[in-house]
């Protein structure tokens, strides 16, 4: 845990990258640990929360964009309450976030009455420890100064390895110092002594009579069934005659239905839920009668979200790609194998639904990080101007440098306008390594062998980017 709150103070104040790894490696050890001496052994889907929470920490190493890297925080953190709780109920895999926060308080009083205990008749053993410690540092202070004086290279190699301890940032590395032993205290308390989640019980609805029950969703069938028969026709017979039909252009048409059924496929989840905690369960054969009906609910809402992404696909075709338009796809996406997940559980049981959804969310969020989104985004909008003359030259300067390796493709002067702005936010290459992404050491590699022309200044800049805009 001190080592967690040292690597935390030395480490964190330059950004996150790989340092985020170095320091949550050893708050997993004191988690580890804790819960080993109190008792608690290792099952398999502790693993797979804790590998997978360790994962997703490694997307702020690779990507130096930061809406896929907070993205992948935040899922690391309830994977890891996941981990540190266990549980395999619904209030369990929804609740388990609580319990860390709630050892953010309790943990260190938690951590001192241990110290307490296993220290209060050893102070001349803390003592020894502390005098070793002491001497460790000055030897290494001493010869460490000796060896950078007489050689150079050694000395830039200590530069880079370590950590800037400077008490200009004095305060701010205190912070951090107790932000990182806090979170450490708070994973190993909720180890030691988890929260219970599986015992919460929540009541179960009150079964309500076929007809009432089953008379909505039938018509909502219904419904569905009659949208896919007009989807399939459309797709089938071609957008023009539809455009025709409407008065609507091929983007209008595209954008406008994107959302709504997007709205579709989140209020199918949800009626889905309310029809199962209402569902009849007097008679034998009602079962069956819950599985054939929101089964055939859940596979004609699968059609809603292949035309979801269909018209996503459209859009992207006549504006190009962007942030928004790409993670709301994924979302769509994952929707999808939500739904398809439900109706897998309506076959096998839904003991295992809670964890494997979870799982899919982990999953999705690490592929997600892990393919770049920005690079992405670039890659398909050169593809675009290639095919189409057509390119956001101002939305592509505000990309990451993750973008870099795609844009590096354009033909001058648009390269240099799109990268002098990423070149600009990369600065001086002085942050340290532990701090510095892949995708950013990546794109200045790239940059330093290609640098943006000095002469794509902001006017001329500023005129291909309207010319390009009302192509």
């Amino acid at each position: 845990m001190l080592a967690t709150g040292v690597l935390s103070m030395l480490l964190l104040d330059d950004g996150l990258a790989i340092n985020l790894l170095l320091v949550a490696i050893p708050a997993s050890l004191a988690a580890y640990f804790a819960g080993r001496a109190a008792g608690r052994r290792t099952r398999a889907w502790t693993l797979v929360w804790g590998i997978g929470g360790i994962g997703l920490l490694s997307v702020p190493a690779l990507r130096d964009a930061d809406w896929p890297s907070f993205l992948a925080v935040v899922t690391a953190i309830a994977l890891g309450s996941l981990a540190l709780h266990g549980g395999r109920t619904w209030p369990a895999v929804l609740l388990g976030p609580i319990g860390v926060f709630n050892s953010v308080v309790t943990g260190p009083a938690w951590g001192w009455r241990g110290l307490r205990e296993r220290f209060g008749g050893a102070r001349r053993t803390v003592g020894v420890g502390l005098r070793a410690l002491v001497v460790t540092a000055v030897l290494l202070l001493v010869f460490g100064a000796l060896f950078a004086g007489a050689d150079a290279a050694f000395a830039n190699l200590l530069g880079d390895l370590v950590p800037d301890t400077s008490v200009s940032g004095g305060p701010w590395r205190l912070v951090l110092l107790v932000f990182g032993l806090v979170g450490a205290l708070a994973a190993a308390h909720t180890a030691a002594a988890p929260t219970q989640w599986d015992r919460v019980v929540v009541p179960a609805g009150r079964p309500r009579n076929r007809v009432e029950w089953a008379l909505p969703l039938i018509v909502l069938v219904v419904l569905f069934a009659a949208f896919n028969a007009v989807q399939l026709a459309v797709l089938f017979g071609g957008y023009d005659a539809v455009l025709d039909k409407t008065g609507q252009t091929y983007a209008e048409y595209a954008r406008q239905g994107f959302w709504q059924l997007l709205l579709v496929t989140l209020l199918t989840l949800l009626v889905v839920v309310f029809a199962l905690r209402w569902a009849p369960r007097d008679d034998a054969s009602d079962p069956k009668l819950v599985r054939g009906v929101l089964g055939t609910l859940c596979g004609l809402a699968l059609v809603v979200v292949a035309s979801a992404v269909r018209r996503m696909d459209m859009y992207v075709e006549a504006y190009g790609l962007t942030r928004l338009r790409l993670s709301v796809v994924a979302g769509e996406l994952w929707l999808g194998l939500v739904i398809a997940l439900i109706m897998a559980a309506g076959v096998w049981g839904a003991r295992w639904l809670p964890r494997v959804v979870a799982a899919s969310a982990a999953a999705g969020v690490l592929a997600f990080g892990l393919m770049s989104p920005d690079g992405l985004i670039a890659e398909r909008n050169v593809q675009r101007y290639e095919d189409t003359g057509k390119f956001d030259l101002e939305y592509a300067r505000d990309l990451s440098a993750d973008a870099v390796p795609a844009l590096d493709k354009l033909k001058e002067p648009m390269r240099s306008c799109v990268l002098n702005s990423i070149a600009d936010d990369l600065g001086e290459d002085d942050t340290p390594w532990y701090a510095t992404s892949w995708g950013a050491a990546r794109a200045r590699d790239i940059l330093r062998d290609r640098p943006p022309a000095a002469s794509a200044d902001w006017s001329s800049c500023s005129d291909l980017s309207s010319d390009l805009m009302y192509r």
